[in-house]
């Protein structure tokens, strides 16, 4: 009776997570040795057992605070313990979140023998989502001596996007300010 039991519950996790079919075939192993399976009628790879590990709010606000400190999304995923894709699914959430305008006060101070010159720095980075087709560009303006982020854009890379990015400068910035890329 426990065997019967045992099997039913094995045979519950031995469909695909897509489609529900049991027609499926071994597809090597995954990065942590498990056996990989691959759905012979829609394609999907799946694990038999997979360890879902939930995040917990420590370590998402340690991701947060650690995203501050430019450290590279690997050394992240590596000090907290979570997976590259589960990172940058959470900072597209999290640009996606943040409001269009970022609330930018230009600097102030007293400008006595030097006048002070507004100074912006723009990059891209790019990363992809679930497969190297779907990319996704982010596009960031800094101010160069504050380091305060003035605006970002999440997007592709094309004029369009630079466009967007630009528009969401505040207009003190693209009147006034000068702008560094890295070409």
């Amino acid at each position: 009776m426990k065997a019967g039991r045992h099997e039913s519950i094995i045979m519950a996790r031995e469909i695909c997570p897509r489609c529900g079919s049991r027609r499926f075939k071994r597809n090597g192993h995954i990065h942590t040795g498990k056996q990989n399976h691959r759905c012979k009628l829609c394609g999907r790879a799946f694990v038999l057992t997979p360890a879902n590990s939930v995040i917990t709010e420590e370590q998402r606000a340690l991701v947060e605070r650690l995203l501050l400190e430019r450290i590279s999304l690997r050394g992240i995923c590596r000090a907290v313990g979570v997976g590259l894709r589960w990172l940058l699914q959470f900072m597209v959430a999290r640009f996606q979140a943040a409001p269009e305008h970022l609330y930018v006060t230009s600097p102030s101070g007293t400008q006595t023998v030097i006048l002070q010159r507004l100074e912006a720095e723009l990059d891209e980075l790019w990363s992809f989502v679930a497969q190297k087709a779907n990319r996704y560009w982010v596009w960031i303006a800094m101010d160069a001596t504050t380091r305060q982020v003035i605006a970002f854009h999440v997007g592709d890379r094309s004029g369009q996007s630079a466009k967007a990015l630009w528009e969401k400068l505040p207009v003190v910035y693209q009147k006034q300010a000068m702008f560094y890329t890295d070409r």
